[in-house]
């Protein structure tokens, strides 16, 4: 089989599958990998999981649930639907695992990981992360893999809910969690490349942080954080000015040695708030002396241009290679919400890579490299390319 892609809305769990061809009388496509991601608020969802497992006689399902679903070139918002990827992964290695934080707090060395999974990290060439973030650290997850497997592309996100109640629930083949974390390491002959759009575009000049305590910005090019930073939105066009105020943030540049900073360049994190008193800045991360940082503004605009900008590097990155299919993790902060229409996210990865298998879900927040680096982020696109491994 060649991997494929379906969507469907409906508040039938029994008629949504039969809608993207699993009822009763279809035949399995039995693929390698199955990506399942459906609404919370469908009943019985432990029936709807064990369902899509046996009708797609899939090796190895992984999936959780959205509050939003997404599938090719559209994305489904607050309504009962699913969404499913079939990947045809000739010569791939999958060893899924669902982990709970009383694993996790047993892991303390590489030798541990290593051990817990059964893997060493020559056979691991990407992990897909899928995070209840009611009852798991995706931080200590992530940090845990980095440095047990280093090199390995790790991307996902943290499964979400409906409005109505909290809690999600993540899936591993016929099975149902309301708790931890599912964890899919993939080896062999497939790899994953990784798609990070965090959303934000960068304005005004780019600054050295001359002080700083944990998160709390002293001083900038040696003046106070709050002199730079009010200097920077003064320096602005009166629509750019306007844009910032309702979107400001901060980046810290992943590569200290380039010579140019662009958009993209950053990880992009929250500017948490400011003492007049003291000129001091105060942000969602913990910089270093020495560190570049620009302000950014996050919203519609910058978002899709980053998008787009991501995309285009990817496509160089590819050079030619086939995409089997891809799994997209993007911000409940952005669909309509943030584009004002439907599909942006969805639309945009078919517009750049072409019609390409995609399923994913609207998360709690993305999981994806910025540099050398995997971070936990916000409104953020995540997208994961399965590609052949190059050798």
């Amino acid at each position: 089989m060649s991997s494929t892609a379906a969507i469907e809305e409906n508040s039938s769990w029994a008629d949504a599958l039969a809608g993207i061809g699993l009822d009763e009388r279809a035949s399995a496509p039995a693929p390698d990998l199955a990506l399942f991601f459906a609404s919370p608020d469908y009943a019985d969802l432990e029936s709807l999981v064990e369902q899509a497992y046996r009708r797609t006689a899939a090796s190895v399902l992984i999936g959780c649930s959205g509050q939003g679903v997404i599938g090719p070139d559209r994305e489904i918002e607050g309504e009962r639907a699913i969404s499913l990827l079939n990947l045809d992964l000739p010569g791939t290695d999958l060893h899924p695992k669902h982990i709970e934080m009383d694993d996790l707090a047993a892991l303390h060395t590489p030798a541990d990981w290593h051990a817990w999974f059964g893997l060493t990290p020559d056979q691991v060439n990407a992990w897909i992360l899928l995070v209840d973030p009611y009852s798991f650290d995706p931080d200590e997850l992530v940090q845990g893999l980095s440095i047990a497997y280093p090199g390995a592309a790790m991307l996902g996100g943290l499964a979400s809910g409906s409005d109505r109640m909290r809690g999600t629930a993540v899936f591993l083949n016929g099975e149902v969690f309301g708790s931890g974390a599912v964890v899919l390491a993939v080896g062999g002959a497939y790899t994953v490349q990784a798609v990070v759009a965090q959303g934000a575009a960068p304005i005004g000049e780019p600054w050295a942080i001359t002080g700083v305590e944990r998160n709390v910005l002293r001083t900038i090019g040696n003046r106070p954080a709050l002199d730079v930073l009010r200097e920077t939105l003064n320096g602005l066009s009166g629509e750019m000015r306007e844009r910032a105020a309702r979107n400001l943030l901060v980046g810290l540049a992943m590569d200290e040695y380039q010579e140019m900073f662009q958009q993209g360049d950053f990880l992009i994190r929250n500017l948490v708030g400011v003492d007049p008193a003291s000129g001091s800045v105060a942000i969602g991360a913990m910089p270093d002396v020495g560190q570049t940082i620009q302000f950014q503004v996050r919203d519609a605009e910058a978002a899709d241009q980053d998008l787009k900008r991501q995309l285009a590097i990817a496509t160089e990155r590819l050079d030619g290679a086939e995409v089997a299919g891809a799994l997209l993790c993007t911000c409940n902060g952005r669909g309509v919400g943030l584009f004002g229409t439907a599909d942006h996210d969805a639309r945009t990865v078919s517009g750049a890579l072409g019609p390409i298998p995609l399923a994913g879900f609207f998360c709690n927040g993305e999981i994806g490299p910025v540099g050398a680096r995997t971070y936990l982020h916000g409104f953020t696109a995540s997208l994961a390319l399965f590609v052949p491994k190059r050798a």
